[in-house]
């Protein structure tokens, strides 16, 4: 499990993950977990645009870090093989999202596994930036989910700005919507017809969730609370009665209009001395 998120505002979009990778054996229990693994990525040197992944750490052998780093190679204009996939002038973030798609899932996952994949097997990716020429970001969502592709799908357009997450769901949900993952299942338990439970469950958030950003809000106060919501969610699941699946160094980026892709902190397995 992971915790994956963007802030997105009319000055830019942050995103932040935590950094912890877990292993399970074949019944779902927790062999190892490592916290230096990276989620978010800079997807084309130079340009506006990022990407944060959680789910699955690798597609056969290779991770998706090295995957997502042989895609920027590409997208950059530095394979021979694929001159035809470099961004052009008039990009928009929508052909990056499904460059990722076809990358991804086209291309690697049918390669690994045909149309057999792995059981329960789920990766996710969101795409956001700048389109070439644009005055606001965008954020892309796409998933493979067992033997589908879902997506890309827009998440939030240019005029759309707030927070979204992903991966370990219940501390955010909790403190922001007002409502736990198992709403729903409770509702059910306690005699709402299956077919009313979305719209009740809609009404309940609607009353109880809590506004945290708003589309004016400086890129500093946005960075803060991506922060915060990557920070609550690693101690909510450190005190939780289960293995700490989310954890390790917190990873934050933005992006704006102007300054482009900028990490805010990160970690490094090289020393800047050595590795200038």
């Amino acid at each position: 499990m992971t915790i994956v998120v963007t802030v997105k505002i009319n000055d830019g979009i942050v995103l932040a993950s935590d950094s912890a990778t877990t292993f399970s054996d074949d019944d779902g229990n927790v062999v190892k977990i490592y916290n230096n693994a990276n989620k978010v990525f800079n997807l084309v040197k130079g340009l506006p645009i990022g990407g944060l992944t959680w789910g699955a750490g690798g597609i056969g052998a290779a991770s998706i870090s090295t995957i997502t780093k042989d895609l920027r190679r590409r997208l950059s204009g530095k394979d021979p093989d694929h001159l035809d996939w470099a961004l052009g002038d008039n990009y928009t973030v929508e052909d990056v999202a499904n460059r990722v798609k076809e990358f991804f899932f086209d291309e690697l996952f049918r390669a690994e596994f045909g149309q057999e994949p792995p059981p329960n097997f789920f990766l996710g990716f969101k795409v956001c930036g700048y389109s070439a020429g644009a005055g606001l970001p965008e954020l892309w969502d796409f998933r493979i989910i067992g033997n589908d592709a879902v997506g890309p799908r827009l998440m939030r357009g240019q005029d759309s700005a707030g927070p979204n997450w992903d991966g370990e769901y219940e501390a955010m949900d909790r403190l922001i919507l007002g409502v736990g993952s198992k709403f729903k299942d409770v509702l059910v338990t306690e005699g709402v017809p299956a077919e009313n439970v979305q719209e009740a469950a809609n009404r309940v958030i609607g009353q109880l969730s809590v506004p945290v950003v708003l589309a004016a809000m400086p890129i500093k106060d946005a960075v803060d609370l991506a922060t915060f919501m990557v920070e609550t969610t690693i101690r909510f699941v450190g005190f939780n009665m289960r293995a700490a699946t989310v954890g390790g160094p917190i990873e934050v980026a933005a992006i704006t209009k102007h300054e482009g892709f900028k990490w805010v902190q990160r970690k490094l397995f090289f020393s800047e001395e050595l590795n200038p």
